[in-house]
C-alpha cells in the first residue's frame, strides 16, 4: 500500500458543518484520495460503522480510509499517536504523528509521518510552538519515511509552501470540515498541491520507500 500523498483529510464531525459522510464524499468528489478517521470518543461499534460507511465512499473514487489509533477498525491502515504503541502493529499501512528529532529517531517500520504543527491552527490554539516551513524543511531532511505536513494548512499558498519544503502531502481538518463546499475547498487545495508537486518533483512521488527531497536553491 502506498504511502499517502496530496490532500489528506482528517475528519472531526463536531467542527463539520454538514454529516461527516456528506462532507468526505464533497470532499473525494473534490480529488481527496486518503481520509483519516478520528472520533476516538465513539464507541466502538459506532467507530467501526462510520468507518464501513467512508470507506465505501473512498471505494467509489479508489481512495482510502486511514484509522487514527491502533484499532483499523476491520481495515488495514492505522494512525498512530507520537505516543505509542512500540512496536506498530503490523498492518498494511502505519502512520505516526510527529513533531520533532526525537520523535522522528523512534520510528521503526512505519511508512509514513505527519509533522506538525506547521502553522497556529485553530482546531487545537496553543499547540505549538508552529514548525514554519523552514522548521518542516528541516524536520523532513531528518525523516527516513515520507512527510505529510500538518496544521494550520488552509490556503493553496500554505499547501505550495510544504510541497516546496519537502513534504509528500498535506493533512488538513478544518479547512474541509467546516467548508460550506468541501468539493470546492478540496479542489482548490489539490489544485495547488499538484502545481508545487509538478514544479519540484519531475517525477510525482508515490513510494514508500522514497521522499521527496527540498531543492536546494530554495
Amino acid at each position: 500500500m502506498p504511502a499517502p500523498t496530496g490532500v489528506v483529510v482528517l475528519t472531526d464531525r463536531r467542527e463539520a458543518r454538514k454529516p461527516l459522510a456528506e462532507v468526505v464524499a464533497g470532499a473525494a468528489a473534490g480529488g481527496v484520495r486518503w481520509v483519516v478517521l478520528r472520533e476516538k470518543d465513539l464507541p466502538r461499534p459506532e467507530r467501526l460503522a462510520l468507518a464501513a460507511e467512508l470507506r465505501a465512499i473512498l471505494a467509489e473514487v479508489g481512495g482510502t480510509l486511514v484509522v487514527a489509533g491502533p484499532d483499523p477498525l476491520d481495515g488495514d491502515a492505522v494512525h498512530l499517536p507520537a505516543a505509542g504503541p512500540y512496536p506498530p502493529p503490523v498492518v498494511g499501512l502505519v502512520g505516526r504523528s510527529c513533531h520533532d528529532e526525537a520523535e522522528l529517531a523512534r520510528l521503526t517500520t512505519e511508512h509514513y509521518v505527519t509533522l506538525s504543527p506547521v502553522w497556529p491552527t485553530r482546531t487545537k490554539p496553543g499547540y505549538g510552538p508552529p514548525l514554519h516551513p523552514s522548521g518542516l524543511r528541516r524536520l523532513i531532511r531528518r525523516s527516513p519515511v515520507p512527510v505529510l505536513a500538518l496544521g494550520g494548512i488552509e490556503t493553496p499558498e500554505q499547501v505550495s509552501a510544504c510541497v516546496e519544503a519537502g513534504a509528500a502531502g498535506v493533512a488538513v481538518l478544518g479547512v474541509i470540515m467546516r467548508a460550506d463546499d468541501p468539493t470546492t475547498a478540496a479542489t482548490a487545495l489539490g489544485s495547488a498541491f499538484t502545481e508545487a508537486a509538478t514544479t519540484v518533483w519531475p517525477t510525482p512521488h508515490v513510494s514508500v520507500d522514497a521522499r521527496p527531497r527540498p531543492r536546494e536553491n530554495q
